[in-house]
């Protein structure tokens, strides 16, 4: 039976009936490969693939997924409890977004990025987010905003600890709510997109140092402020200078 916690799903398997996190001890790669797995982190319980989809976004996003690496799922499937089939779907699916890549009768290559495609993925989400940040400074009411300050704390709650993961997906979640106000679903759809993918990892650097987290939160509540406050100059300078280091 394909159940048990799959989110972050690194370390031994739960039994299918038990709300324990799944974790996945020892070589998770195939055997093509020579590095020591992730690390376990606790995981929730959804359907098989979408858990298995969110740990797999995870551990790309802190590192555990390393660039130019091979992972098999069936290696993987064994040490969560489940068959190859969800993992198989989980990896198609990152390579549709790109993260991944088929390597046919071995598994999965982590995709390697540089600098540049960091810098141009930037440029793309500031020509659309900018714009519609500052247009909706000058709509929004201050009540409105001050309604998004558990999320832009939440950013800053996930830097302090260095969670990576945790951070990319409340960063993801307070850009989200503000592009919301706007109405339009399919910018805050395609804006998600870029989002996600500007967290992926660079070749060779995999993981995001604490203080520039940190930082990257300080700029969300600072900008709320702002915001809440209809302080336009300071607004539009806040967020230009946010995009100009989107590629933390």
């Amino acid at each position: 039976m394909e159940q048990g916690r799959a989110r972050e799903a690194y370390g031994t398997a739960a039994p299918a009936t038990a709300p324990a996190a799944v974790r996945v001890p020892e070589q998770a790669r195939g055997e093509h490969t020579h590095s020591e797995p992730p690390a376990p982190r606790p995981v929730q319980r959804h359907s098989v693939r979408g858990q298995i989809l969110e740990a797999l976004r995870a551990a790309l996003v802190d590192g555990r997924l390393v660039p130019g690496e091979v992972y098999s799922a069936p290696a993987l499937g064994a040490r969560f409890g489940v068959s190859a089939t969800p993992v198989r779907e989980a990896m198609q699916q990152l390579a549709v977004e790109g993260a991944v890549e088929v390597v046919p009768n071995r598994g999965f290559r982590v995709s390697e990025r540089g600098p540049r495609e960091l810098a141009e993925l930037a440029e793309v989400r500031a020509l659309i987010e900018v714009p519609v940040m500052l247009r909706l400074a000058r709509t929004v009411a201050p009540g409105t905003w001050c309604s998004l300050r558990p999320l832009a704390d939440a950013t800053v709650a996930a830097a302090a600890v260095g969670d990576r993961a945790s951070y990319a997906e409340s960063d993801r979640a307070f850009h989200g709510a503000v592009l919301a106000l706007c109405g339009n679903e399919q910018l805050v759809t395609v804006a998600d997109e870029l989002h996600r993918r500007s967290q992926w990892p660079l070749e060779n650097n995999p993981a995001t140092r604490r203080a520039d987290l940190l930082a990257d939160a300080a700029e969300h509540t600072a900008l709320l402020d702002a915001l809440i406050a209809q302080d336009l100059p300071v607004v539009q300078s806040l967020v230009r200078e946010h995009f100009a280091g989107a590629e933390l």
